[in-house]
């Protein structure tokens, strides 16, 4: 019973490391503001592949063969590469021109987005909460869209591509580690033949500015893959419930980053989008509160 609390513990402690990890990840960007934010990306890539497999090696789990003999897993874990590193490039670009409320958006627009693709492609039923839930989100994008005048395209593509890249992990079945390897081995030649090709025109910032500058890059793969490994143990050790909740700490660090550390401003029509998002939020975490409650039940 002393080892079980204190696996859900350190559960806690770890998955709350991740999304705290992740909710900082802005002021980390903005450190490399000056640097173009695919040039940023590449080393992104290239330093988690780097620090990834080094995990992998020292846990004795550096093993690909299976995964590669599996062609419809390593050909899914190539397309979530993609997605994965278009979502961390528009994330980037989205920290540094002063976007990081809209980006916040897109995390907090993701659950719920889940849900839809669940039923798109799981063929999973929603209850009426979980579809006022859902109109009530589509309904602050079409508002924030027609009354700010600007669709959130970053919110909207950092929740579709991140949504998408879950599900296929999902149905691919590989550990989140190893699968998070081959996704950068998929990338990692484009990002080195980009850091090199900067190294040789002298346009790229690798070993050509500061040290702390090649520190910076060189530890993005630390940043990236570090609460990667943290959400892996933790989320074993707690509820999928737990997890649920716990995943509105990283998008709401952004949104307080956003308006009062970085000063982006949150106007009335950012106000309301939020309220309705945060409704619906709240809709959707009471309807897994009751489905868990409702199981639990049933098999008591």
């Amino acid at each position: 019973m002393m080892v079980a609390q204190q696996n859900q513990t350190s559960g806690y402690i770890y998955t709350f490391q991740a999304f705290l990890t992740w909710g900082l990840l802005p002021i980390y960007w903005k450190w490399l503001s000056h640097i173009p934010a695919l040039e940023i990306l590449a080393h992104r890539i290239l330093w988690s592949l780097v620090f990834v497999v080094l995990i992998l090696a020292w846990q004795k789990k550096l093993q690909f063969k299976a995964i590669f003999r599996n062609r419809k897993a390593w050909m899914t874990l190539a397309v979530t590469g993609l997605l994965v590193g278009s979502n961390w490039g528009v994330y980037i670009y989205a920290v540094n021109i002063d976007h990081i409320v809209e980006a916040s958006l897109g995390y907090y627009i993701t659950p719920l987005l889940n849900v839809a693709l669940g039923v798109i492609f799981l063929h999973e039923r929603l209850n009426k909460v979980q579809l006022l839930a859902l109109t009530l989100a589509a309904g602050a994008v079409v508002y924030l869209t027609v009354d700010y005048g600007q669709f959130p395209w970053i919110s909207i593509f950092l929740a579709a591509t991140f949504g998408v890249y879950g599900l296929l992990k999902k149905m691919s079945g590989v550990d989140a580690l190893p699968a998070l390897a081959i996704e950068t081995m998929v990338l990692t030649p484009f990002a080195l033949g980009y850091i090199v090709w900067g190294m040789y025109t002298g346009h790229g910032h690798l070993f050509n500015e500061s040290a702390k500058i090649d520190f910076l890059l060189i530890m993005a793969g630390v940043a990236t893959t570090l609460p990667l490994y943290w959400f892996g143990i933790g989320a074993k050790r707690i509820s999928l419930t737990s997890v649920g909740f716990m995943q509105y700490i990283g998008p709401s660090i952004m949104l307080f980053l956003g308006i009062f550390i970085y000063k982006e401003g949150f106007p009335q029509e950012k106000q309301i989008a939020f309220s309705a998002i945060w409704i619906a939020l709240a809709l959707y975490s009471y309807s897994i509160v009751s489905a868990y409650r409702k199981q639990k039940k049933q098999t008591s």
